[in-house]
């Protein structure tokens, strides 16, 4: 990054400080140190138990004002249900269909990965929502955001280089446990470090998904994609970059009149957050380096 460049990133960055005025939720920092990553038989990835349980449910906006949520999960045994019941306390219940992906990344074969949206919903009212219809359902909510306006208390969680060792487990704990509570939390890359594995193993995104669903089928995070979604191995055969992320977390890119999910915006109380990620183009050892910011007029 040239001076021009640098000067100017670090005037949106203080630009963004000054306008957003968040404050400081806690003085936790998480240690330096690299901790052990959690071993594959912990309580923390654990499979929901069941005939084709739905497991690593989580959640996103779902279009560009906050009116609509993606429902993502996968089951194991066999395809299912892609259909998503939904109701709220004041509402009947509603069924919203989705779609279902697959793919395949070295010696590793997926699940089936299901997508559904959920749109036309009300401000500011809990839904509760259930998946897997036909066999094994699991139920959980979320609250919509209070209608877009410049005044609008909101609190976001900032997550970012999460991973799955036991420093990771601390970090969502603290999250979960702040008693000033988070709404939605804006992810800024690098989720389940699948590629510090050998061959990329893919495995390593299923213990994630299951890792984090605790509070992200409760709660969207915005996701950007980070150096450790690229997943660009060519010695193993892979050279479709970003092939398990885009396949696993769906975003509204379209809602913004982007052209791809690694660059888009959403709109949700008193926040318009922009979403550019750092790797947004990469072939033959070529990056382009974007930042990731935020804009909020207040976020309460």
């Amino acid at each position: 990054m040239g001076v021009v460049e640098g000067l100017l990133a670090l005037a949106l960055v203080l630009n963004v400080c000054v306008v957003c005025n968040g404050g400081t939720s806690s003085l936790f920092v998480r240690k330096v140190e690299k901790t052990l990553d959690i071993p594959l038989d912990s309580d923390v990835f654990a499979v929901p138990p069941g005939y084709n349980a739905p497991q690593q449910v989580h959640i996103t906006q779902g279009d560009l004002v906050g009116k609509a949520v993606i429902v993502s999960w996968v089951t194991v045994d066999e395809p299912g249900s892609s259909e998503v019941l939904y109701w709220s306390e004041n509402s009947d219940k509603k069924i919203a269909e989705g779609k279902l992906v697959t793919y395949r990344y070295f010696n590793y074969s997926s699940g089936f990965i299901h997508h559904t949206t959920i749109r036309n919903l009300e401000y500011n009212t809990k839904y509760y929502y259930e998946v897997g219809l036909g066999n094994t359902t699991r139920q959980f909510w979320f609250v919509t955001p209070p209608e877009i306006g410049p005044d609008v208390p909101y609190t976001f969680g900032l997550i970012g280089d999460l991973g799955q060792s036991f420093d990771s487990n601390k970090t969502l704990t603290h999250y979960e446990l702040n008693p000033r509570k988070g709404q939605t939390v804006l992810f800024v890359g690098d989720l389940s470090y699948a590629d510090n594995y050998p061959n990329h193993d893919n495995v390593r995104w299923d213990t994630w998904g299951r890792f984090t669903e605790r509070s992200v089928a409760y709660q969207p995070w915005i996701w950007t994609a980070g150096n450790h979604e690229i997943d660009f191995a060519p010695e193993i055969g892979e050279t479709i970059p970003f092939k398990p992320y885009t396949h696993r977390y769906p975003v509204p890119y379209k809602a913004s009149q982007s052209t791809a999910p690694f660059w888009y915006s959403i709109k949700r109380a008193s926040a318009h957050i922009i979403v550019l990620a750092s790797y947004s183009a990469y072939g033959n050892a070529r990056f382009v380096f974007c930042t990731v910011h935020t804009y909020a007029e207040n976020t309460g």
